[in-house]
């Protein structure tokens, strides 16, 4: 069977010394002769000590039916790879080839004419792929009824907001029947029920032996889809392989923890919400002067959250989750009934967790603020990263085989038929 994908030797580079748009004409001259120079000897080093090389030599093979997960740390290449297999981007070097109808959806908006509706768009993107009118006319409702845009069809899209683009584009370009779909990190702007939603169409997508290539920042949506994965990091392939030790590649790879009592600044973190509160800044310890977290001890969170306005928040959050993304604690003050009333500017909120029952290990802290059940504020996923340490009252100490979260019993023993002592 030949691959749906082959990927050789791939590289991207982007000049950094002078825009492609500030050139005069010789210059522009003179560069791509430069580069077709360097293709045709073979030559693999930069064009220029002030280029950047966005892919250096990326090779692997894709086959049919099969659900592939890139990641990496902002910048390692994964969206401009995937532009290229798009036929987006023009790769510098190597080759890249696609096999069949290609689907892409790389950022939002993209492949929508913001004057034309709903409606005409999916003529509009079934058109590009290569469907006849009668194709797209047969796939339409099922596009409608996936997105759950009816009442907005026949409204422009300029006036779609970022998520309705979301829904209407993975539709779109899953249900017009691609041999290959690609989708980016988009995903993460629509709500939970959507992208639980489009997790379940690429499965079946996959089960109908067509490829999907997918990005996410989520390892628990990667494991949870992807049969094999490839990591990227600074532009070159690090590894490949089954899905789950990537993934713990790519964890191990880029963890930096945190110590107690070290202010995060996370203004500049990824993040989700309305933006009505937002996190500024988080300390925390198990103690006073930077006491570890110790297993089975308390965590202190000192946060900082700027509003623009007097804003009640009746949910914030702390969660502390494992190296592949699940969720092992969520201490939220809805479950105290404790609404938190925001000034305007900078505010000041302290929360401790009483007990953290987790066995000692390495794990990531996330935030969130809202009003619950339904506005999200802001949320966080990866605020830090956090090393709980075994507890010299007890000597707790992880033993292989034992689960994340710690555990009191009791053992019983006696004869058969005369009770436990």
């Amino acid at each position: 069977m030949k691959p749906a994908i082959r990927v050789d030797r791939l590289s991207k580079c982007y000049p950094l010394s002078r825009l492609a748009g500030e050139r005069n004409l010789s210059e522009q001259v003179k560069y791509h002769f430069g580069r077709m120079a360097r293709t045709l000897a073979g030559r693999s080093g930069t064009p220029s000590g002030n280029d950047f090389w966005a892919l250096r030599d990326v090779s692997f093979e894709v086959q049919p039916g099969e659900v592939i997960g890139f990641v990496g740390r902002n910048g390692a290449g994964k969206s401009t790879l995937l532009k290229v297999l798009s036929r987006i981007v023009e790769p510098t070097e190597g080759r890249a080839e696609v096999r069949g109808r290609l689907g892409s959806l790389l950022e939002v908006g993209t492949g929508f004419h913001p004057e034309l509706t709903g409606r005409e768009n999916i003529f509009l993107n079934g058109s590009i792929l290569g469907m006849s009118r009668r194709e797209i006319k047969a796939k339409f409702d099922e596009i409608v009824a996936f997105a759950d845009m009816e009442a907005f069809l026949d409204t422009p899209v300029k006036r779609y907001s970022s998520g309705m683009f979301v829904r209407l584009a993975f539709a779109i370009a899953a249900h017009l029947q691609p041999e290959v779909l690609i989708v980016d990190e988009v995903l993460a702007v629509g709500d939970a029920a959507f992208q639980k939603k489009c997790l379940g169409k690429m499965q079946d997508v996959s089960r109908e032996g067509r490829t999907v290539l997918f990005v996410s920042h989520d390892m628990t949506a990667v494991r949870r889809l992807c049969t094999r994965a490839i990591l990227l990091s600074q532009g070159k392939v690090m590894s490949i392989g089954p899905t789950a030790e990537v993934v713990a590649d790519y964890l191990a790879r880029e963890s930096v923890l945190t110590p107690p009592g070290q202010t995060v600044d996370l203004r500049d973190l990824r993040r989700k919400g309305t933006k009505a509160a937002t996190f500024t800044e988080i300390t925390f310890d198990g103690g006073p002067g930077g006491v570890p977290i110790f297993s089975g001890g308390p965590l202190h969170a000192r946060m900082k959250l700027d509003a623009g306005s007097a804003t009640i928040v009746d949910s914030l959050a702390v969660t502390i989750s494992d190296r592949t993304g699940f969720r092992l604690i969520h201490a939220d003050t809805a479950r105290v009934d404790h609404p938190i009333s925001l000034q305007p500017g900078s505010n000041a909120v302290e929360m401790t967790i009483k007990a953290v029952h987790l066995q000692p290990g390495t794990y990531t802290l996330g935030l969130s603020a809202g009003l619950w059940p339904q506005t999200v504020f802001d949320a966080i996923d990866t605020a830090c990263d956090i090393e709980v340490v075994p507890n010299p009252l007890d000597g707790s100490v992880r033993l292989r085989g034992d689960g994340a979260v710690r555990c009191e019993l009791e053992l019983g023993f006696g004869r058969v038929g005369g009770g436990f002592a």
